[in-house]
């Protein structure tokens, strides 16, 4: 998401860098260009002009068209312009006084309510809180068993999974009853947050908004939280609208940011609700959910990079207890082995793809990306060749002679070559290791990452 909408900012910005000096008729032209990136990114136009205004507003204001550098100061007014435009800075939950904090997942079906429920009581298992999850979907048994698939999964508390009727007959009063008991039980028992996940309704559908509201009056909830799929641009603006005008929205969950979104609901939903958004999703997994930073996310948009980000998502992937005894081995007598090897590429896989890794690194763009070999199939063939192998093999990959690298190459479905390869990149990492000392120590006691990519692992 935003990549198109960031490659053609950055071709203005290019333009405005190589001026020594703007006068206000390029500065104008440059505008439009933006004004005209805005809209393609489905962004308001009533948002997308507003902010063109303020935006040029400040640089005459800010005698940017003497400046020494008009270009940066332009850039700096277009991104703090632009973290304006994405929301204020806001706790990513609000917290009850007293527990359980209770937050209400509301939207249209399909929008991703339920693995966004599991999402975010993964996220607060990591945060040492004990969330319990509410089954609020009484007309899509689907959507019960998804839910109590992903509290087995997560090892947390499932209310109305098994015991909540089916259709109209859980409706109005017995689905009120369900939320309350829901939310006494678990301050009975010590749950420091009680996620319900609400059943998916346009805001058309009175009877269905009126329940909603009833639920919203009964469990008092600190957070209503709408789920939108980005895919869906200004539509899910308008959606949004309905739901906070029936219920009183405090956040918006914005799922599928990993696809091919054009940005607009991201850009606009602020501006046009006063409704900031609170997390997004980024892929599939329980781990891919973050919180959304207005301030970082401008900065990912001008292709600054968000090392920030970065690190908090290695956080929440890598596990910290394997984390910890492969550096007690590197740094120790140990030798870094194929098994050590293995888990590595693990971790790597859980940040996330490694094309939306890059990005995140300052000065990387997406043209520099142009060309490399990037393909996800790659790690999980080098993993495929790793676990053809036998665990002496792995242990001491010196015994790897010709026959035995014939053997693997058949039980991984790879050619040789390839098996030569990861060997290769695998000595190299190795010896990388070796030669890491202190400084790899300081740098997983700063957040566990994951040893890193192996040099050469994805050559242009």
């Amino acid at each position: 998401m935003f990549e198109r909408l960031g490659e053609r900012l950055d071709d203005v910005f290019g333009r405005f860098r190589q001026r020594g000096v703007l006068t206000p008729k390029m500065l104008q032209e440059g505008l439009r260009e933006v004004r005209r990136a805005l809209l393609e990114a489905d962004v308001n136009f009533e948002v997308a002009r507003d902010f063109l205004a303020r935006v040029e507003e400040r640089a005459r204001g800010e005698d940017v068209l003497e400046s020494v550098s008009p270009g940066e100061q332009i850039v700096k007014i277009v991104h703090d312009e632009l973290a304006e435009l994405l929301g204020s800075d806001t706790p990513a939950l609000e917290e009850a006084p007293v527990p359980p904090t209770r937050v209400m997942l509301v939207g249209l079906q399909g929008s991703g309510k339920t693995t966004t429920a599991g999402k975010l009581a993964r996220r607060l298992q990591k945060e040492g809180k004990r969330p319990w999850l509410v089954a609020g979907d009484p007309y899509r048994p689907a959507a019960r068993e998804q839910l109590a698939t992903l509290a087995r999964e997560l090892d947390v508390p499932v209310v109305g999974a098994d015991e909540a009727a089916s259709g109209e007959e859980a409706g109005g009063r017995a689905l009120v009853e369900l939320a309350e008991g829901a939310v006494e039980r678990a301050r009975r028992e010590g749950a420091t947050h009680v996620l319900l996940d609400m059943a998916g309704r346009l805001q058309e559908d009175r009877g269905l908004m009126d329940e909603l509201r009833r639920v919203r009056e009964a469990v008092d909830p600190e957070e209503v939280l709408f789920v939108a799929d980005a895919m869906t641009g200004q539509e899910a603006v308008r959606i949004a609208e309905g739901f906070h005008e029936a219920v009183g929205l405090t956040g918006v969950v914005l799922t599928k940011m990993d696809g091919d979104a054009r940005g607009g609901a991201a850009l606009s939903i602020y501006s046009v609700l006063g409704v900031p958004v609170k997390f997004v999703g980024t892929g599939e997994r329980l781990e891919a959910l973050t919180v959304f930073d207005p301030e970082r996310m401008a900065g990912r948009i001008l292709q600054m990079g968000d090392v920030v980000g970065l690190v908090e998502r290695a956080q929440q992937a890598v596990d910290e207890e394997a984390a910890r005894k492969l550096e007690e081995k590197v740094l120790g007598e140990g030798d870094f082995d194929l098994e050590d090897f293995l888990q590595s590429l693990a971790q790597i896989q859980r940040m996330g793809p490694l094309e939306g890794l890059l990005k995140m690194i300052p000065g990387v763009k997406g043209k520099m990306l142009e060309g490399v070999d990037l393909d996800p199939r790659r790690i999980r063939h080098m993993e495929a060749i790793v676990r053809s192998m036998t665990p002496e093999e792995r242990t001491r990959p010196r015994i790897l002679n010709g026959s035995r690298r014939a053997r693997i190459a058949r039980g991984s479905g790879r050619p040789v070559h390839e098996v030569n390869r990861l060997l290769k990149q695998f000595r190299q990492m190795q010896k990388m290791m070796k030669n890491m000392g202190k400084l790899g120590a300081l740098a997983r006691k700063g957040g566990g990452l994951p040893a890193g990519l192996p040099p050469g692992m994805f050559p242009g």
